[in-house]
């Protein structure tokens, strides 16, 4: 027997359950490290490559803010989506700062369903010429903070033609670059197998052999489109093992709306982002995700900005709802197809975390100066409320005037946090190199102008975790 207070176990055999755990300790941190530092993009805007110029992300800018100016201004609406006096004030001339300074945070050439089948002469030349161009904006400082290409998909009529366009489009960046931007992205379309992925991963190190890179230097996003990822034919969900057979290079799953709808047989009047079907779908996404450190990023609509008044501003209604809707859900990113989404796109992002800020601060605070406050939060949701003020910061919808609703701890660092641009495709950074990292607005956020943004370069590694708490 043991006295009172000491423990009855022995030594030897608590060290017989950590030797029976220690493979599953070793699976734990090896497959589900948990969330890093990268930073994720509001939205990803395609647009065919061919139609790609190094002033796109200005023209989309431009385009934006006469569509908006055109029918009523910013603040108009601000008005007609619902937000209060006291919040229109708050947003739209944020909205406007990033109309100006970063009007698009991700690019993707697509060579793929918006690019379709030219011939091989005319796709070889388009994916030397937009990646030369690429690096050109890339040396000038004019790329969005994250750019890439979506290359045509493995099944076997594209295969091939795919990865020929990825690797010409990498040779080329290399030529120009000498080595890739931190802010490359590849996209692997309409992934139906986790045998593609494989195949993918194959590709990568093939690539990195030829060219000299470091080895897991390529990432790629899967695209979930085919309802064959989310249920298989033996009745498990190949997303969640497509992740893991990645072997660390998938860094996001996009679900695509219209591929995936279509395939399920819903009539074209009713395929959205917030069909039962979707949300079943991108559920699925979010678990299989959760830990790895993969991020999730919902689709688009396909209803556009355009026509009489009244049909601009119900799309601009349909499209803020659809991203709020989203956020909620905790899908912090979405796919944009028209210069006339981006006004709701960050309009809707700074809604969302302007609304929250007041209350996730004061939360936040409580929590680290352990106040006693009618909310018990547990660790992990204060890590969720500092992520949330990490987004916010982030994307522009917070900044440093923001410092005196902070809570004390945060609004000694305030003038010191910068945007995180981190690359999506390297291996995340593991550890942690100080709190100062934890919240940073987003480039051009406190710009006055577009050549102040201009001037700095995007593509850059920024380690850190975001979400670690002061001790």
């Amino acid at each position: 027997m043991t006295g009172a207070g000491s423990p009855a176990l022995p030594e030897d055999f608590l060290g017989r359950i950590d030797q029976q755990l220690g493979d599953t300790d070793t699976f734990l941190a090896r497959c589900y490290p948990g969330e890093d530092a990268r930073r994720q993009p509001v939205h990803t805007v395609y647009v065919p490559a061919d139609r790609y110029s190094a002033d796109l992300p200005w023209q989309w800018g431009n385009a934006a803010m006469a569509l908006v100016d055109q029918h009523g201004g910013m603040e108009a609406l601000c008005t007609d989506l619902g937000l209060t006096a006291e919040l229109v004030a708050d947003v739209a001339p944020r909205v406007v700062a990033k109309l100006e300074n970063e009007p698009i945070e991700d690019l993707r050439l697509d060579f793929e369903d918006g690019y379709g089948n030219q011939g091989d002469d005319v796709e070889d030349a388009e994916a030397v010429r937009s990646a030369a161009e690429i690096a050109a904006a890339i040396i000038a400082g004019e790329a969005p903070a994250f750019v890439g290409l979506r290359f045509k998909c493995f099944e076997a009529s594209t295969r091939r033609r795919g990865i020929r366009t990825l690797d010409l489009f990498l040779g080329t960046i290399l030529t120009k670059l000498e080595e890739l931007p931190d802010g490359l992205v590849l996209t692997l379309p309409k992934v139906s197998t986790v045998s593609q992925v494989e195949a993918m991963v194959l590709v990568c190190e093939q690539l990195e052999r030829v060219h000299g890179l470091p080895v897991g230097r390529l990432r790629f996003e899967v695209q979930v489109e085919t309802p064959q990822l989310i249920l298989g034919a033996d009745g498990r969900s190949p997303v969640a093992t497509v992740i893991h057979a990645g072997e660390g290079r998938v860094s996001g799953l996009h679900y695509g709306t219209y591929d995936y709808s279509a395939s399920l047989q819903v009539s074209a009047e009713y395929q959205s982002a917030a069909h039962p079907a979707a949300d079943f779908a991108k559920q699925v996404m979010q678990v299989a995700a959760a830990g790895t450190g993969v991020q999730v990023a919902d689709g688009s609509t396909n209803i556009l900005p355009i026509g009489s008044p009244d049909d601009v501003r119900a799309s601009w209604r349909l499209h803020a709802g659809l991203v709020r809707r989203s956020l909620e859900r905790a899908y912090y990113q979405g796919w944009d197809m028209h210069p006339g989404h981006l006004p709701t796109r960050f309009l809707a992002n700074f809604a969302f975390y302007r609304e929250g800020f007041p209350r996730a601060a004061q939360r936040l605070s409580d929590y680290v100066g352990n106040t006693g406050s009618g909310v018990v939060d547990e660790p992990a949701t204060a890590r969720a409320l500092a992520r949330y003020l990490s987004r916010g910061m982030t994307c522009g919808a917070l900044d440093e005037t923001d410092s005196s609703a902070a809570p004390a701890w945060m609004g000694a660092r305030w003038p010191r946090w910068r945007d995180r641009s981190p690359t999506p495709n390297t291996s995340p950074t593991k550890g942690v190199h100080g709190d100062h990292h934890l919240l940073r607005p987003a480039r051009g956020a406190a710009c006055s102008n577009r050549s102040a943004h201009r001037s700095r370069h995007v593509h850059r590694v920024v380690r850190g975790d975001p979400t670690r708490l002061p001790t």
